[in-house]
């Protein structure tokens, strides 16, 4: 079944448009998910709307805005869909920015972005090959999924992939402010030395990132034990916890025998990381 766009309209940069749409670049129908069931019957559990008196319909649900502790004002969907945005069909980039200004905690989930059709290819073209060369990133508002999004459009990293990416971006508002977080951190001292190995010990292990390399451990040992309970079989072994290493006394320490085990890894054949099955 093709894949349907999350949002469908127009890239305006200036008096230049392309039609687009977009579509999810993660699919969330890879996750492991676990259902609610009786203990005594395995039977799912479902939960039923009530309001404090007892069970509503659901033809009785409707959409309510809390306006004040306890007190909602109805909302009918056709007055939501009466308040259209103009970024429900126009992403108007309003800015650019270098593609380092952004910080990769403000991201919230990627997006593909398609030319509507061959005609709107060429300028779609145009654009990502010139985000590409001058490393920058197109900064706009588009309306989906009952919201606005703050977002950023640019050229894809693999340079052979078509289109353009979108990132869904967090709003200043949504953001922790960290210093509620980190105030308590003190900043230590660091010494010449210890910042040397660091970077050595990082440049040691500094490669192309290949996501094939990485699988969802959790996913396939879910479902061995899921198989081995259905076949009455006996449960799959935990995996032995690694051995515990002696007590590193300084980072000087640490520093020196990791680059050393490092060092000593190199000289062995590389192995891929071996997955459950």
């Amino acid at each position: 079944m093709p894949t349907r766009p999350t949002w469908s309209g127009s890239i305006q940069i200036s008096l230049v448009s392309i039609a687009v749409k977009i579509f999810p670049a993660t699919n969330p129908g890879k996750q492991v998910e676990f259902h609610q069931i009786d203990r005594k019957t395995h039977k799912r559990v479902h939960h039923q709307n009530v309001d404090g008196a007892g069970e509503v319909e659901k033809s009785d649900i409707v959409k309510g805005f809390e306006y004040a502790k306890g007190k909602y004002i109805e909302i009918d969907p056709d007055e939501l869909k009466s308040l259209r945005l103009p970024t429900a069909t126009t992403m108007a980039i309003s800015q650019f920015i270098k593609a380092e200004e952004l910080s990769p905690g403000i991201v919230d989930r990627p997006y593909f972005v398609a030319p509507k059709d061959e005609v709107q290819a060429k300028t779609l073209s145009v654009i990502r090959k010139a985000l590409a060369q001058t490393n920058t990133l197109g900064i706009g508002e588009i309306a989906f999924s009952g919201r606005e999004h703050l977002v950023a459009v640019g050229a894809p990293l693999d340079s052979k992939q078509k289109g353009l990416m979108l990132y869904v971006l967090c709003y200043e508002d949504e953001l922790r402010d960290p210093k509620s977080i980190l105030s308590g951190v003190k900043e230590a001292p660091v010494g010449a030395d210890e910042l040397s190995l660091a970077k050595q010990l990082i440049s040691g292990k500094l490669s192309k990132l290949d996501l094939s390399e990485y699988k969802n451990d959790y996913e396939a040992v879910v479902k061995k034990l899921v198989d081995s309970k259905r076949k009455g079989k006996p449960l799959p072994a935990s995996e032995p916890e690694p051995p515990q290493k002696a007590k590193v006394i300084s980072i000087m320490d640490a520093l020196c025998t990791s680059l050393s085990h490092e060092k000593i890894a190199k000289t062995k054949k590389p192995t891929r990381r071996t997955k459950a099955a």
